[in-house]
């Protein structure tokens, strides 16, 4: 049975909320004794793969403690850990874990280079299901009617492939929103919510890498259903539906009113409902998903990092009851918190899913690196993540920052904070979290609201050339260069008046300065320079996330990105349109 179908079988809703609520209730109730629960994944952790060659290099088989395990093996990265998996995928067994990978997730990192990540049926089962299900707790429990038809829900994510790609152990390399759970772990109830829908499996052909084409085939067929709710988990791609309901909106309704699906035959024409489509285009002007879709109830996905930025504005154009529900914090090598209530960004600690260990943010990270265990984190403060699990990952640092919201029964909840990775052009060492809260701030200061931005560095300037002048004077007084800036590029919702914008500017620059000790030490010293801002229009960012999505990435993978520092890319970005 496959996925769509799934959703149309009897008493179907009734045992996936029975699934979701029961994985919820066992998380909740492993928060009442974190230090035996995460003892118990260790020693499950170790006992499964201590006869790997993994674990019999690092004597697994002796570990006892965390200690015993910070002693065996280092803090490790995804490049550690690359030479045994890359052998795994090539047909090579009992490795890195004593279970054999039965697919392999992509990821494309910070640095845009494919990760396979090894996924094995006991990580299915042991780490992903329990998160995963109780991850869509709070929706459907405070939404019910997004189960109540399969075509109440958009599913964005959701995009199945016909003829993966595999790896040499002919095992699938694909996205987490490209498995069939269902097929390939022997979960059916594992299907989301928007996966019965008519767009979940189109009905026409298309080419494996036309990402934006099958984006307008489900739009097109989504704008004849009563849409309650939208997953995105990745907000870029929440965000540029707007954007792709104009761009399509003629084409979208030609379909409509013809009763054909990327031009070919697909049911009745529907001539009322496009004359009711046309009519919001009269009335309107600029149609908003609201006006597509009035009773829309909620959206799903990351509400934390830049999109918290945008997301408060871009909520309104969907309605303005809309409620925004956080994605779990997660990555595609395992979870680290899941929102178990509508707190509006954190995820509490999934306890059962790995061993957890933490670093200061403020903290560069290296194979000897001192860690803390959940219980040790502080509210108000930024870790790097570090886990390891029963899928064979070890002591693995995923590149991403969590913040500390608050704790709740000792157990920390946690937002995403940004990636690990730094900006240093003159010892300001800038972290995602730091420029995001400082962008806050001088938001907040002028009352202004974006839609979406990215920052590089703007290289010192080379010395221009001296005026004629005596060779005495010219020894005397050389050329010195500018220094290095950061440049924000920023759409604004509404204009920014110029008076507006220099206010921003000197209010970001100040704030970075108090968030980040090496940014006021660079800019006091001069070895950076005030900051500067470019302004662009407001769909700047929209056309450059489609310009992505049309190279071929996944829209899951195009992310939103702060530090854009590749000149081609930034300049895709910040070049106005032609004509």
């Amino acid at each position: 049975m496959n996925v769509s179908s799934v959703w149309h079988t009897p008493g179907h809703t009734g045992r996936y909320r029975e699934r979701v609520f029961a994985a919820r209730d066992r998380l909740a109730a492993e928060h009442a004794d974190l230090r035996s629960v995460q003892q118990r994944v260790l020693t499950d952790l170790v006992g499964f793969n201590a006869s790997t060659g993994f674990g019999r290099h690092h004597g697994l088989g002796r570990v006892l403690t965390v200690d015993d395990f910070r002693e065996s093996v280092p803090v490790r990265t995804y490049a550690d850990h690359a030479p045994m998996i890359e052998r795994t995928a090539a047909g090579e067994r009992n490795l890195l874990s004593a279970d054999a990978p039965a697919v392999y997730f992509t990821s494309s990192g910070s640095t845009g280079a494919h990760k396979k990540v090894p996924v094995t049926p006991r990580f299915m089962s042991t780490t992903f299901m329990p998160f995963y299900f109780a991850a869509w707790a709070p929706l459907i429990e405070h939404f019910p009617e997004v189960l109540e038809r399969p075509d109440a829900v958009l599913n964005l994510k959701h995009d199945p492939l016909a003829a993966p790609p595999v790896t040499g152990d002919g095992r699938p390399h694909v996205g987490a929103s490209q498995v069939d759970f269902g097929a390939r772990f022997g979960e059916p109830l594992s299907a989301e919510p928007g996966t019965g829908a008519p767009w979940a499996t189109l009905a026409v052909p298309t080419e494996p890498g036309d990402h934006l084409e099958r984006a307008y085939l489900r739009l097109r067929l989504a704008v004849q259903s009563d849409l309650r709710a939208l997953i995105g988990i990745n907000p870029a791609m929440v965000a540029a539906v707007p954007y792709q309901l104009n761009l399509w909106w003629s084409r979208i309704v030609k379909e409509v009113r013809d009763g054909t699906l990327g031009g070919l035959p697909y049911r009745a024409p529907d001539p009322e409902r496009a004359a009711e489509l046309e009519r919001l285009a009269e009335y309107f002007g600029t149609v908003r998903p609201a006006h597509v879709w009035p009773r829309l109830r909620a959206l799903f996905c990351w509400t934390t990092g830049v999109a918290s930025l945008y997301l408060p504005a871009l909520r309104e154009e969907f309605g303005p009851g809309v409620a925004v529900l956080p994605a779990p914090v997660a990555a595609s090598e395992g979870p680290v918190g899941v929102a178990l209530d509508r707190h509006a960004s954190a995820g509490s600690l999934v306890a059962s899913a790995s061993v957890y260990e933490f670093v200061p943010a403020d903290q560069d990270l290296a194979p000897d690196s001192a860690t803390l265990l959940p219980h040790e984190l502080e509210a108000g403060h930024d870790y790097h993540v570090i886990f390891s699990h029963v899928g064979g990952l070890y002591r693995y640092a995923v590149g991403d920052v969590v913040r500390v919201v608050d704790t709740v029964g000792g157990v920390p909840r946690m937002e995403y904070a940004g990636r690990g990775g730094r900006s240093d052009a003159a010892g300001e060492r800038l972290r995602d979290a730091e420029v995001v809260r400082a962008l806050h701030t001088a938001l907040d200061s002028g009352g202004l609201s974006l839609r979406n931005v990215a920052c590089r560095v703007e290289p010192a300037a080379a010395p221009a050339a001296p005026a004629a002048a005596p060779a005495s004077a010219a020894a005397s007084a050389p050329a010195v260069p500018a220094a290095p800036r950061y440049v924000f590029a920023i759409a604004p919702r509404t204009p920014w008046h110029e008076r507006e914008s220099a206010r921003f500017t000197a209010a970001l620059d100040d704030s970075l300065a108090a968030r980040s000790p090496g940014y006021a030490r660079a800019r006091s010293a001069g070895r950076l320079g005030a900051p500067a801002v470019r302004l662009l229009d407001a769909e700047a960012f929209d056309r450059d996330w489609h310009a992505a999505v049309a190279t071929g990435i996944r829209p899951t993978q195009v992310k939103d990105r702060l530090f854009r520092q590749d000149d081609a890319l930034w300049d895709r970005l910040t070049t106005p349109p032609r004509g």
